[in-house]
């Protein structure tokens, strides 16, 4: 079997030329305490049953809850959630402490400017290399309507930066 050299910083820079949505997934610990953390490999996977996935990297600091939790809440973030989406990248800051949440019928909380929020319970759990893929069921879901009066669109991230989009012209 032969390996083949990939430098790993050149392979996240092309990762990074994808440009993906940001969420902040949340999940209880064993005390009732809410962690969190920025996951932007977020995706819609199965209408029937409906399922979600994300994943987490073996060596968060929150995979032990994630790893034994039934429950996680998926909060699809709006461009105004840049501050969100940053401290939960951070490393060791994952507890939620005083952000607007709001709470969800399953424990875990959301984020009261969220654009979609996903309440899951764990379908299944798969390696994926250094990181375990998290498939949820939905258990319930909300979003805004397109005609909230909102100008804000999703938080994006592109080549390592968050962002925002701008709607092409009909």
């Amino acid at each position: 079997m032969s390996t083949i050299e990939i430098d790993t910083r050149e392979l996240r820079n092309a990762f990074g030329c994808f440009a993906t949505g940001i969420t902040v997934v949340t999940t209880l610990d064993g005390e009732g305490g809410a962690v969190g953390i920025t996951a932007n490999s977020f995706s819609s996977l199965s209408l029937d049953p409906p399922l979600v996935l994300w994943s987490i990297d073996k060596r968060s600091t929150t995979y032990p809850v994630f790893a034994t939790s039934p429950h996680f809440v998926v909060s699809v973030l709006s461009a105004e959630g840049a501050p969100i989406a940053s401290r939960f990248a951070m490393k060791g800051g994952h507890e939620i402490q005083g952000e607007r949440t709001v709470p969800t019928a399953l424990g875990p909380p959301t984020f009261s400017d969220s654009l979609a929020v996903f309440e899951c319970d764990v379908f299944a759990r798969h390696e994926g290399g250094d990181h375990v893929i998290m498939v949820g069921k939905v258990r319930r879901f909300t979003h805004l309507p397109e005609d909230d009066g909102r100008d804000c669109g999703p938080l994006l991230y592109f080549r390592g930066r968050f962002g925002n989009v701008t709607p092409l012209t009909e």
